[in-house]
């Protein structure tokens, strides 16, 4: 075998070592973007829950009067 051979199976050898390594390293990104994703998704749903919860205590006509009897016995002690 001559030299420009050895070379050409190098370099051939080197770029599919390099395309085999991105592609391993795109695989382990996505897995990792996929678990954050999830994540997230799971934090937004709680948030979301909890901003039910709090929507439905401040239309609540009783919350509003409760607040208004703190007003006023706030206004009482002053």
């Amino acid at each position: 075998m001559n030299l420009t051979a050895i070379a050409i199976v190098a370099i051939v050898a080197s770029v599919i070592y390099k395309i085999v390594e991105a592609g391993c390293r795109v695989r382990q990104s996505k897995r990792t973007s996929d678990a954050r994703t999830e994540q997230y998704e799971a934090e937004i749903a709680e948030l979301r829950e909890r901003i039910e919860v709090l929507e439905k205590i401040v239309t609540d006509e009783s919350y509003d009067l409760k607040r208004q009897f703190k007003d006023l016995d706030k206004d009482k002690v002053a």
